[in-house]
């Protein structure tokens, strides 16, 4: 079954995506998705996962100097 996960980022800009695409395309399978909302004031990234982690997103997006804060 898959799980959708939200964060709140401090992914702001089309650039800033195409930082983190290849990483967060690394994590996912081929059934699983995600995108950014950066119309939102919180720049929600949405993750369809059936087994990936919270905190692996996150630590993604630190490493590569992006706040990430899943919400629940």
């Amino acid at each position: 079954m898959k799980t959708v996960l939200v964060f709140k980022t401090s992914i702001s800009k089309k650039s800033h995506i195409k930082t983190v695409k290849p990483f967060l395309n690394n994590l996912i399978t081929k059934n699983e998705y995600w995108n950014f909302d950066l119309e939102d004031c919180d720049n929600i990234l949405r993750v369809e996962t059936q087994e990936l982690k919270a905190d692996s997103i996150c630590k993604i997006l630190n490493n590569q100097g992006f706040y990430c804060e899943e919400l629940y």
